[in-house]
């Protein structure tokens, strides 16, 4: 399960969305999570549906690729899915048995829900694993460069965005090696319900915290090898330029929203 986890990992390639500036694909994944949750209705998923898997299939990335990033979140999707469910009391009854009613409005909602949270991680794997670690910092520097006149640290804010980013595997590849080992020894973590399982991984908790703050200070030994010393001063192999493709990608994503602004105006499901 933890080896699944696909955001915070880079898939090297040469596709059309690896190609595109940093700053570009950052800026519209916050406006494809924007485009997530103005959509109102069946046909606005749909459009923002086509639009992620028209990205995807641009950036060269196996679809089941993506698919087994959504592995792991899947119980928190479907909690969230049932959670909606049976606790949203309007709309019209489907079905009811003492104190739970399904209506049709909250089935709706649970499904909307449910579709955003696969849409929102799928649009994270995308951005992360077309981007490489020093593009990402790069970006989301350049991005927050005008609030440096009021003192904001925005090189450092970028570094540790980064970081805490990839360290994301880091961390799974850690747990999944702790699990074998404790595995090898005679613990059991794939037997029983999903509360027994869940306490069953409470001993990991202990060597994976230790592992996290050992990696932390030999990345920190690292940096102060290499004098780094911050954002200030330094200079950059590559200059971030914004290209022909990146505007069409902004136009595409324009025009999706629009559609949906347009859906939701004229009340389509």
């Amino acid at each position: 399960m933890l080896k699944n986890i696909t955001i915070g990992q880079y898939f090297p390639g040469n596709s059309f969305v690896h190609r595109l500036d940093p700053r570009t694909k950052l800026l519209l994944t916050v406006a494809l999570i924007v485009a997530v949750f103005l959509c109102d209705g069946f046909l606005g998923f749909v459009a923002v549906f086509a639009y992620v898997l028209l990205a995807a299939r641009m950036s060269k990335i196996k679809p089941r690729f993506l698919i087994r990033g959504l592995k792991p979140v899947a119980y928190i999707v479907l909690i969230t899915f049932l959670l909606n469910i049976f606790f949203q009391s309007e709309g019209e009854p489907l079905f009811s048995w003492k104190f739970i009613t399904v209506t049709d409005m909250g089935l709706k909602r649970a499904a909307f829900l449910a579709v955003r949270l696969v849409l929102l991680i799928t649009a994270s794997q995308l951005l992360t694993l077309t981007t490489s670690a020093i593009s990402l910092t790069d970006g989301m520097e350049s991005l927050m460069r005008p609030l440096t006149r009021f003192r904001f640290p925005a090189h450092e804010i970028a570094m540790m965005m980064s970081i805490a980013l990839r360290f994301i595997p880091t961390l799974m590849e850690e747990a999944d090696k702790i699990m074998k080992a404790q595995m090898a020894r005679g613990a059991d973590f794939e037997s029983g319900n999903l509360f027994k399982r869940a306490k069953a991984m409470v001993p990991l908790l202990v060597p994976l915290f230790v592992s996290a703050f050992r990696r932390a200070d030999e990345l920190a030994m690292a940096m102060e090898a290499r004098c780094y010393h911050g954002g200030e001063g330094r200079t950059r192999m590559r200059q971030l330029r914004y290209g022909k493709n990146d505007l069409y990608a902004g136009l595409s994503l324009l025009g999706l929203i629009a559609v949906i602004v347009l859906f939701n105006a004229l009340g389509v499901f």
